[in-house]
């Protein structure tokens, strides 16, 4: 387990782990899931998938935002009734800055039996916490979000064989003003610096969650490459609209972003790899088709764990 993608429940996020749960299988990627919608047919329907592709899956059991953030006793008779025997699905706890130590262990008994990752986000009794959990059967993997889980707060899990880092690559921005081209993250190179078995990201979607976009003034495709030329770093190009002044006509801005995009795979100066999102976007382009703003965003997400996936094929962790 390198790579953990962590997603919130919309539509298109759960969409993507399904069409992504082959390759995720496949490289040992576990996605984490943050549950934000009622409906549950789409997350059950998300974690059956995953586990017939053969991969693992992290499902908070208590989110913070979203549907559930007040009562989550559906998703936990969900996790406890279905999937009470399924060693691949991870109860994920999470850990936030309003969460008590009678809180934390209160969850953690609640899923005995499963096995359970602790999300480390703002949660301050680290201490207390780790002494009443070392030893106990089940408790997986500790997920530390960069910036509000520090090194003296790390420490006290150090006994824990798995290890993960979570950092937010994606700046939130409007649209119009990303430079075309930024460093994302070099977390793949150096979690193992950072004393960590694994690394996270929200991926190009960035930890604010909104309920629904605003207005799409500019439209922007987002997509992340491996920089050979810059110790392998991942880096990020934005694909701009060249209209940015009203939110008319996203299909006729999306096909300015794509041309641009289109432009640049042909150019000396591509770092992409062919993933099978690549070739969607082509597809696109040469059909004059807009799938609207969710489809395009499901396709960068899925380009991203492509190219993870094809960058650990071939540079294997040793």
């Amino acid at each position: 387990m390198i790579y953990f993608p962590y997603f919130r429940g919309k539509q298109y996020e759960l969409i993507t782990i399904r069409e992504s749960a082959l390759t995720l299988g496949a490289s040992g990627f576990v996605p984490i899931v943050e549950p934000v919608k009622s409906q549950l047919n789409g997350l059950n329907k998300t974690i059956d998938v995953t586990l017939e592709k053969g991969a693992g899956i992290i499902v908070i059991a208590n989110p913070r935002i979203g549907d559930f953030s007040d009562y989550n006793a559906e998703l936990v008779n969900l996790i406890n009734d279905k999937h009470s025997e399924d060693k691949q699905v991870t109860v994920g706890v999470l850990l936030d800055e309003a969460t008590s130590l009678e809180q934390a262990t209160g969850l953690i008994n609640t899923f005995q039996g499963h096995n359970i990752a602790l999300v480390h986000s703002g949660f301050s009794q680290s201490k207390a916490l780790a002494a009443e959990i070392e030893g106990v059967a089940g408790i997986a993997c500790s997920v530390f979000e960069d910036g509000k889980s520090g090194k003296l707060y790390q420490k006290h899990f150090a006994f824990q064989p798995h290890r993960v880092l979570l950092r937010n690559g994606f700046e939130k921005r409007r649209n119009a003003d990303h430079p075309d081209v930024e460093v994302f993250s070099d977390l793949h190179l150096t979690y193992g610096l950072e004393g960590m078995t694994g690394f996270a990201d929200f991926l190009m979607v960035g930890d604010d969650y909104q309920e629904t976009g605003g207005p799409a003034y500019t439209v922007a495709i987002h997509l992340t490459y491996i920089n050979t030329d810059d110790d392998d770093i991942m880096y990020i190009r934005h694909f701009k609209s060249d209209r940015q002044d009203t939110p008319t006509d996203p299909a006729g801005k999306f096909a300015e972003a794509l041309a641009k995009l289109i432009l640049h795979l042909g150019s000396a100066d591509n770092r992409y790899y062919d993933t099978s999102a690549i070739a969607e976007f082509r597809e696109l382009h040469e059909k004059g088709h807009y799938p609207g703003l969710g489809y395009v965003k499901k396709l960068a997400m899925k380009h991203h764990i492509e190219t993870f996936a094809k960058y650990f094929k071939d540079n294997p962790v040793q």
